[in-house]
């Protein structure tokens, strides 16, 4: 029971951006500098891997770590958000940070994290590379979790960073046009190091090589280095993986070869318990989640769809407030019978919104269980039913702990 009250404390009484969104937002680094300094942690001694960019992070993070798992390395991965548990957010080769250190975590240093008033990131960050030092493993890879100049996590120096692809999300907090959000992600590029980019983009790519070249360090562009391969059927997992593989080859590792990378690739749902993205829940009917919550995310999920077969299909649909909804409906198949449903968190968009923001007549029910058990009712075998929107719908769904 010690533990779950301290999990407890730490999703409910820290200030969480997931939860509420820009108010718990706290950019800069000097708190989680102080913090750090505060535990006495060497973290220079890790090697690191920073993952950036709009879309695509963690499946970028899940791939990397699953090639160098295969590579017999120990690897440590901070990712956000968490479906069904918060230790998802911590993991060494797949085991989630025990409940035990947690909780001597959070007594040792409850005071601290008060005194200094951190935000729940700041605190899981922290947590994250106290546990990835202790452990000794050989590389942690690190999601950026907003951003990337202001950043918790921009306080490391990595061998690597990484920045997917750029496209429109959150631009209240990172501007309203692309370049703007290119060069606050291009703030995690450091000195002498190197920049694995995922997508060209050409409003984006002077950004990026100009930042590497003020910093002296490599940029490498994975579409220009990948073979024309296919590893994936789920077409906008290529793009990830390709990136992940010259992340890796980027580290001159001498274990890595083809055949590493192949295994890498085929378990990675072994080697991450990878989930979010096109993820098959069930068969007959064909149930897929996926946590696309902004316009890039919903054309990838179109894209998918028209290669996927199926007699109807069914969406359920939940945002956070101030979501553009037509904006990323307008990408689903015109024959889409869509259902909307809140979500349990403070940032849920309610009734209300949706009315304002949807012109036709839908069906809404604020019980997201209650709701999805009646599209399951109503489904046939071979119809498809899509449940996206956020990631927080998950567990208030599939319930899952």
């Amino acid at each position: 029971m010690e533990y779950k009250n301290i999990e407890d404390w730490i999703l409910n009484r820290l200030p969480s951006y997931q939860n509420s969104g820009s108010v718990a937002y706290k950019p800069g680094l000097d708190n989680i500098k102080k913090f750090i300094n505060e535990l006495k942690l060497s973290i220079n001694k890790l090697k690191f891997i920073h993952v950036g960019g709009t879309n695509g992070k963690g499946s970028t993070c899940s791939y990397i770590s699953s090639i160098l798992q295969e590579s017999n390395y120990t690897i440590g991965t901070f990712t956000s958000p968490h479906y069904f548990d918060y230790r998802e957010r911590i993991k060494i080769n797949n085991h989630k940070i025990e409940k035990s250190y947690i909780t001597s975590f959070i007594k040792e240093y409850k005071n601290l994290i008060e005194e200094l008033g951190l935000s729940f990131f700041e605190v899981s960050f922290g947590l994250s590379l106290s546990y990835f030092v202790q452990k000794k493993v050989d590389y942690a890879i690190i999601e950026v979790g907003l951003g990337g100049r202001l950043d918790a996590t921009n306080i490391i120096n990595p061998l690597v960073s990484v920045i997917t692809n750029i496209s429109f999300d959150h631009t209240e907090i990172l501007g309203d046009t692309l370049e703007l959000i290119a060069k606050e992600k291009a703030g995690i590029i450091k000195e002498k190091s190197k920049l694995v980019v995922g997508q060209r983009n050409h409003l984006t790519d002077e950004i990026f090589i100009n930042k590497c070249k003020e910093k002296s360090s490599e940029i490498i562009f994975a579409p220009d280095l990948s073979k024309e391969i296919n590893y994936s059927e789920i077409d906008y997992f290529n793009e990830n993986i390709k990136t992940s593989i010259e992340t890796c080859r980027a580290l001159n590792l001498k274990a890595l070869n083809d055949d590493v990378i192949k295994r890498g690739i085929d378990n990675v749902y072994l080697n991450s318990d990878f989930f979010g993205r096109w993820s098959l829940v069930q068969v007959n009917p064909m149930i897929i989640f996926d946590s696309a919550h902004n316009e890039s995310g919903f054309k990838s999920i179109a894209d998918q769809i028209s290669k996927t077969s199926y007699n109807k299909i069914y969406v359920l649909l939940s945002f956070v407030k101030g979501k553009k909804i037509k904006d990323l409906t307008r990408h689903l198949p015109v024959d889409s019978n869509i259902y909307y449903t809140s979500l349990k968190i403070e940032r849920a968009m309610n009734l209300q919104e949706i009315e304002l923001n949807i012109d036709n007549n839908f069906i809404f029910d604020e019980d997201s269980k209650k709701l999805f058990n009646s599209i399951k009712k109503e489904a046939s075998n071979d119809d498809l039913i899509l449940i996206t929107g956020s990631n927080y719908i998950a567990k208030e769904i599939f319930n899952e702990k």
